[in-house]
């Protein structure tokens, strides 16, 4: 179908396109990649007046690493691509994670134009970034008309499409404290083909020392209708010996946490299943990597 008549924005700055949200209120919706709002706007389920294109915002692209005596972050601007996100050794080398999701999402053709603020500002369940977010304990920042403000990741999502942010904001950056070095991770998804959303995801991030978990972050992909941070399995896992029982426990405790809905990915159960497996797999690799770190540190 063909979308209902609408105005195009192209604004050139960040307060430019702060100000036509406030002036246009809202009728005015902002595109990033568009990948979820342009189907809507074809089948006419949205129908703005007007729309905002951010493509042309250079300080809403790009990715930096700081380093500070309180730890180091990487900051990612909302319109960087999955496909910057993939490229970027500097990245890669601090958070190995991002790349290993991002080469998951649907195909190369989406990942050129998608962008990863799209991606987490949508609230959409299914999104792979929002959960690998919360993983990596982020934070994004919010501009708008009452200026800038910061909302972690683990607080960020109220439901299905809903999030903290609030009416003429825009999600201008996505802020990740560096992982510990040595630091293993691993994203498990299992899609009935290229290019579908997950039928359940688990995002690990931990570490290893003298044999034992020094801490563990768990996450999981549409189980729920919101990305779920599954802090009880983290917390199972970290101090143990991340033995069978440990896993058991981590496992079981995710589960919990999860609410998935029967639909044409499977009913419940087979979610629950699925959602088992991910994980198990996930917390086996990425202690694989984080003892394989550990042990070439003390070589």
């Amino acid at each position: 179908m063909i979308p209902a008549p609408f105005e195009y924005h192209r604004p050139a700055s960040l307060a430019e396109a702060t100000g036509l949200l406030a002036e246009l209120g809202e009728d005015a919706h902002v595109l990033a990649g568009g990948h979820s709002l342009i189907p809507m706007m074809k089948l006419r389920l949205a129908a703005p007046e007007h729309l905002i294109d951010l493509q042309d915002i250079a300080e809403l692209k790009g990715i930096a690493r700081t380093d500070g005596e309180g730890g180091g972050e990487i900051v990612i601007g909302a319109m960087t691509t999955q496909h910057e996100l993939i490229a970027s050794d500097e990245l890669a080398r601090a958070v190995p994670l991002i790349r290993e999701a991002a080469l998951q999402i649907a195909d190369p053709q989406v990942r050129y134009l998608g962008t990863i603020g799209g991606n987490v500002a949508n609230g959409d369940p299914g999104n792979d970034m929002p959960g690998l977010m919360q993983c990596l304990d982020a934070a994004f920042e919010l501009d708008g008309p009452n200026g800038r403000r910061r909302v972690a990741a683990r607080e960020f999502y109220r439901s299905a499409y809903v999030t903290a942010r609030e009416d003429g904001e825009i999600l201008s950056r996505i802020r990740i404290p560096l992982p510990a070095p040595g630091h293993g991770f691993a994203y498990e998804k299992l899609k009935r083909k290229i290019g579908d959303y997950a039928t359940a995801a688990a995002a690990v991030l931990l570490t290893v020392s003298g044999g034992r978990c020094g801490s563990a972050s768990v996450a999981l992909t549409n189980l729920a209708d919101t990305p779920v941070f599954a802090a009880d399995a983290g917390a199972a896992l970290a101090g143990s010996d991340l033995g069978a029982a440990a896993v058991d426990a981590a496992v079981a405790a995710a589960l919990a946490a999860i609410d998935p809905a029967a639909d044409n990915r499977g009913p419940v159960a087979f979610k629950q299943h699925v959602a088992g497996v991910m994980l198990r797999r996930a917390i086996a690799r990425a202690t694989e990597r984080a003892t394989e770190r550990a042990a070439e540190q003390t070589v």
